[in-house]
Formats: structure tokens, C-alpha cells, sequence
């Protein structure tokens, strides 16, 4: 017997009305099929998760539900890729990033095939689902992949703006995106080019240097630190690989100390890419990696672990005083 199923069937029906940004993702996907652009869509049973199922709406000859079987998903997304099409598969953080990672090494990266790999509720943004669903450990993973672009937007506009620009790059990218409650820094339409930063200010004392869900809460720390009369600068990096080193560089000579932060392990992440620019060029800034400091993350509200781990604002401010010996 089928049961038909109704927007009341599932708490997961409703999460675009609460999560706005869910739909940016989406939005911008359905404006690239009407320019003509051969994209396809799936996700592994999360399509409400990640606000998918408005493409699949839209088009759904265009989109593949794929149940929970990502691993599958990447490898199919591949074999898409090698028949014209442009791919757009999606999952969680956790298991795009680790669970696929020898899929993507192989079927998708060494084979250098145009397909984007969406792992939402990155980080710890999952919060109660546990230590098994949050995503601490994929900038890492996935940076050690030959060939694989790595973005991290700040927020939806950004991710909609990176999603267009993907149609005129050449390499697979994993894209690393929050869980759509991502507190607005840019505003709709706003530009974005592949392994540029965005320079929010330079600051003489102390520059920032953030990705992802962190830039809202650098920008706000940086505020409060110069009402102290603290000159910071904060500078966006939402393409972790290939790394802006230009950025870095200025970001160094200008101030003699960098902090770098990220909803990450501080192995092998921004930290760790900003640190290997100033290493190979020999530079005196002293830098502090700031996020996960190596330990499994606690079980709690997204919010709280914020609050927790010193990612938010307030925490933010707290490291930049600590590490200026304010």
C-alpha cells in the first residue's frame, strides 16, 4: 500500500519557511537551467535538509533522489558528468566529505569531471545529531585532494554567486555550506570569483582571517575591537583551495599578527593553509589558529557549541584579546 505523503508528514517539509538560506542553494540552480546550462541535481534522501527539493519541483526530470546511499550518489554524479552534464549532488558535511572521500578522490577528482559536491550543516551546525554527523575534519580531507576546489561561503548570497561562477570552472568543487540560518554579511547578487578573498578592512594590530558561518562573527568582533582602539582588519577567504596568498601576504605585512577562524579542526584547515603560505615565504607574523582545537566536538544546540568553541562574536573578540595580550 502507497502512502501519499503530505506537507505535514515530515518536520523536514517545513525547514525552508525557518531556514531562508536553504533556498539560495536551489534558486541559483533553477536560474542556471533556464540560462541553458546542462545542470542535474540529487541528494541522498536529504532533500529537505538542504533545499533541494525546490529544484526537484521545478525540474524534477533533472533530479535524482538517490535514498541514503552517498557514496553511490558521488559515483553516479561522475558517470553524469562524463554524458554532458554538470552535477550538483548534496548530503551532509560529514558524510560528503569523509564517507565519499575515496569516491571523490578517484571517480571524480583524478578524472578532473565537472561535478559540485554540496556537504551541508557543516561543522558543528548539527548539534544534537552528535559527534557521527558534524564536520570537523573535511577542509582537511578534502584539501589533501589533488585537484579538487575547496569554497566555503559566508553565507546564502555568497553561496548562490559561487554556485554561478562554478558553470565557467574547470576543476570538481566541494562546496561547505552552513545549515541556511547563516546571519546575512553580503547582500543578493553580490560577486564572487574562485580563489579570491574579500578584503573587508586591513587593520595595523591584528588581522582576521575567516570562512564560512566565522566571517559574520569576525566582522562583529573586529567592531568591537576597535571601539577599544584596536586597529583589525578581516579578511573573508571563502576559496580554501587554491588559497588567495596574496591576501595572506598583505594580510601579514600589514599587521604583525594574524588569527585565522573556522568552524574546523585547526588541523588542516584555513589555519593550516594560511600557516604553510607564511612558511614558505618566510614570514615573521605570528599567527594563531583558531576553531576546534583537535578533540571531538561536544553534543549540544549549534548555538551553545558556538558559545562553547569561541566561534561566535564574543568568542572571537575574547581569542583576538588574549592573543594581542590585551
Amino acid at each position: 500500500m502507497t502512502q501519499t505523503l503530505t506537507p505535514d508528514s515530515w518536520q523536514y517539509r517545513a525547514l525552508n519557511a525557518v531556514n531562508p538560506g536553504l533556498s539560495y542553494l536551489s534558486d541559483a540552480l533553477i536560474e542556471l537551467v533556464k540560462d541553458g546550462h546542462p545542470i542535474v541535481a540529487g541528494s541522498a534522501d536529504l532533500q529537505y535538509s538542504n533545499g533541494l527539493n525546490r529544484f526537484a519541483e521545478a525540474y524534477p526530470e533533472r533530479y535524482v533522489q538517490f535514498g541514503i546511499s552517498e557514496q553511490n550518489m558521488v559515483s553516479t554524479a561522475a558517470g553524469l558528468a562524463t554524458t554532458g552534464y554538470m552535477p550538483f549532488v548534496a548530503t551532509f558535511a560529514s558524510f560528503m566529505g569523509l564517507l565519499c572521500c575515496e569516491q571523490i578522490r578517484m571517480d571524480v577528482a583524478y578524472t578532473k569531471l565537472p561535478v559540485r559536491l554540496i556537504g551541508h550543516h557543516t561543522g558543528i551546525s548539527l548539534g544534537f545529531y552528535g559527534t557521527s554527523h558534524h564536520a570537523t575534519e573535511d577542509i582537511s580531507t578534502m584539501r589533501a585532494i589533488a585537484g579538487l576546489t575547496i569554497v566555503s561561503p559566508a553565507d546564502g548570497a555568497q553561496l548562490a554567486a559561487a554556485i554561478k561562477a562554478s558553470v565557467h570552472w574547470p576543476e570538481p568543487i566541494y562546496f561547505r555550506i552552513g545549515r541556511g540560518r547563516d546571519p546575512k554579511v553580503y547582500e543578493d547578487g553580490v560577486s564572487f570569483e574562485f580563489g579570491r578573498a574579500i578584503e573587508h578592512s586591513i587593520g595595523n594590530d591584528l588581522n582576521i582571517v575567516a570562512c564560512g558561518i566565522t566571517v559574520s562573527g569576525a566582522l562583529q568582533a573586529a567592531e568591537a575591537l576597535r571601539e577599544q582602539g584596536i586597529s583589525v582588519g578581516v579578511i573573508d577567504m571563502p576559496t580554501i583551495k587554491p588559497l588567495d596568498r596574496d591576501a595572506v601576504l598583505k594580510a601579514a605585512r600589514s599587521a604583525p599578527q594574524l588569527l585565522t577562524v573556522e568552524e574546523h579542526n585547526v588541523l588542516g584547515g584555513l589555519g593550516s593553509a594560511v600557516a604553510e603560505v607564511l612558511t614558505d615565504v618566510g614570514s615573521g607574523t605570528r599567527l594563531r589558529r583558531h576553531g576546534i582545537y583537535d578533540e571531538y566536538s561536544l553534543i549540544a544546540p549549534p548555538t551553545t557549541l558556538y558559545q562553547h568553541y569561541q566561534l561566535d562574536a564574543a568568542g572571537i573578540e575574547a581569542v583576538a584579546l588574549e592573543q594581542l595580550g590585551a
